[in-house]
């Protein structure tokens, strides 16, 4: 298998954690890809019609894209078993949507930033991304820290993909101020060596 790859992208990270949960990482070969929606750059256009990554290129079948649908796919192939069966599957499911939304809002504030150009950029459109991502955590915070602190699953990987995307691109932002448990947990979480092996780096 191949996946086009960027280390930066909390999407790639959720999908290169269970590779290293599920001890495999060794078996797929990574390709790099970079670009934004202003230029497609390397991104894998032919392979995802819609220039994203994560993609995962397989021997039997057409590739697949989407975060969400790697993982299912490579949680069943693999027996990760890092989506538990209902009803605490839809748990799951929920709280990676809620990460997943974190780490869209986050990526878009970026490009808004930094790849729109200047004449163009509108702060107050980056600033309601952020209250997004200031809704989603506070869920998280007040409805999530029971299930976050269960058993592993995918909704916790992508929790902590979102998360230290938060510390990599919007670190000044202090997403921990008013979320004590969830700092808490994310401090436990981010040692894992799955998480330690995956960090994005400047």
């Amino acid at each position: 298998m191949k996946l086009y790859h960027a280390p930066a992208s909390p999407f790639v990270r959720k999908v290169m954690v269970l590779l290293h949960q599920a001890g495999v990482a060794d078996r797929v070969t990574l390709i790099p890809a970079s670009g934004h929606p202003l230029d497609p750059g390397t991104m894998p256009v032919d392979r995802n019609p819609l220039g994203k990554i994560p993609a995962l290129e397989r021997e039997d079948g057409p590739t697949l894209y989407d975060s969400r649908v790697i993982t299912r796919y490579l949680d069943e192939t693999l027996h990760a078993r890092l989506y538990p069966a209902a009803p605490r599957l839809w748990d799951t499911l929920v709280i990676e949507a809620t990460a997943d939304g974190i780490a869209e809002a986050a990526v878009l504030m970026r490009y808004e930033m930094h790849v729109r150009p200047e004449p163009a950029r509108s702060p107050a459109w980056a600033e309601a991304q952020w209250q997004k991502i200031a809704r989603a955590l506070t869920a998280l915070e007040q409805r999530w820290m029971s299930h976050l602190s269960g058993p592993l699953d995918m909704g916790q990987v992508a929790v902590g993909a979102a998360l230290g995307y938060l510390d990599f691109r919007q670190a000044e932002r202090d997403w921990r101020a008013g979320h004590p448990g969830l700092a808490a947990w994310y401090a436990a979480f981010a040692a894992r060596p799955a998480m330690q092996a995956t960090a994005p780096k400047a």
